[in-house]
């Protein structure tokens, strides 16, 4: 069994690394997971502990759905959270919403519904984890400095493959291994 993800390499830009870096070190005094930049990925699909046995059926529909598609450009930019203001779960960088990345992950799902792999009951929210919150002591500083980057510009990045990520987690962070990619036509 291999735990199974589908995503975007995000290939961190020096104004990327400085925005993460003000946001991380203005909330040093909270209890944040923090994603290591050189981790950072946009998911399409998380597949979870998966057979080996069912990797090339995953293979063949990513490919077939990425035929259908060219490269891109992905707008990253603005900061938010998941969960409330009073109790955060994850602060993310938003993806700029876009046809080409809307109609890529659809296809996606529409191909591996083919082989068994039902879409997520959840819609599809395009956006980069930057930090997993573990606790938040001053929730009202920590809502400030959150606003302060809701409109910020991090990066561009230009999308010409998906890769089928293995994730292996270890008490230091998990680590992430290529399985395949498949080009964009």
């Amino acid at each position: 069994m291999k735990r199974l993800f589908a995503a975007i390499k995000i290939h961190p830009s020096a104004r990327y690394i400085n925005v993460f870096n003000e946001i991380s070190s203005s909330l040093r005094h909270e209890r944040i997971k923090w994603v290591e930049p050189e981790n950072t990925h946009l998911t399409l699909k998380f597949f979870g502990e998966t057979d080996e046995t069912k990797i090339p059926a995953i293979r063949q529909s990513i490919e077939t759905a990425v035929a259908q598609s060219k490269p891109f450009t992905l707008k990253i930019a603005n900061t938010g959270i998941f969960g409330t203001r009073y109790d955060p779960k994850v602060i993310w960088f938003g993806i700029e919403k876009q046809d080409e990345l809307e109609n890529l992950a659809q296809n996606i799902f529409n191909e591996l519904a083919k082989c068994g792999w039902e879409k997520d009951r959840q819609n599809f929210v395009p956006h980069l984890t930057i930090g997993r919150i573990r606790e938040v002591k001053d929730k009202s500083l920590f809502q400030q400095i959150i606003s302060k980057y809701n409109t910020v510009e991090v990066q561009e990045e230009n999308v010409t493959e998906i890769i089928l990520y293995e994730s292996i987690l270890r008490r230091e962070g998990a680590m992430y291994v290529k399985v395949f990619s498949a080009k964009l036509r």
